[in-house]
């Protein structure tokens, strides 16, 4: 089912910015972080307190169709809003790939394959690993597969949900 709700656009003016053009474009803009090249998904997940539905650009790390949302947040003490909001419902979750749409679910990963996709997520983007030397807590990384009958047609598919993020990406 697809997240619907009361859109909150985040509270920082790049990550607006960013998340407008990206939806405008299908990802054609505003599809890197900054002048890095590196590309980003857009996830939108939904308030754990508000119920408000937020959008946050994260890096792209995807392997056979499954995506890896890191919750670094460069490395601060602290684990990003995001992160909250999936612990508290893993099913409210939107995946925008340039012009791919999908609902998913995630689950956080632990043990050998936790590690299996930490190194995609630092081949992806180096800057994860000093990410986590700079940080005492165990950078959380979660794992979202689309679900089931959702855009299960593939790249293309939308969706007409409106959001936004909350927070400030990791």
């Amino acid at each position: 089912m697809p997240l619907d709700g009361k859109y909150e656009p985040s509270p920082e003016q790049w990550v607006r910015e960013q998340v407008e053009r990206y939806e405008a474009t299908d990802g054609r803009e505003a599809g890197t972080l900054g002048d890095t090249g590196l590309p980003v998904v857009i996830y939108t997940t939904r308030g754990r307190r508000s119920g408000n539905l937020r959008k946050t650009p994260l890096m792209r790390v995807e392997h056979e169709g499954r995506y890896l949302l890191v919750a670094s947040k460069g490395g601060a003490p602290e684990h990003p809003v995001w992160y909250h909001n999936l612990r508290a419902d893993p099913s409210a979750l939107m995946v925008q790939d340039g012009a791919d749409r999908f609902d998913a679910t995630v689950r956080e990963l632990s043990g050998e394959e936790r590690d299996e996709w930490w190194e995609r997520a630092v081949a992806a983007y180096p800057p994860y690993a000093e990410y986590q030397r700079r940080t005492e807590r165990l950078i959380p990384v979660l794992l979202a597969e689309r679900t089931t009958g959702s855009g299960a047609d593939g790249p293309g598919t939308t969706s007409s949900t409106t959001t936004d993020d909350e927070g400030v990406p990791s």
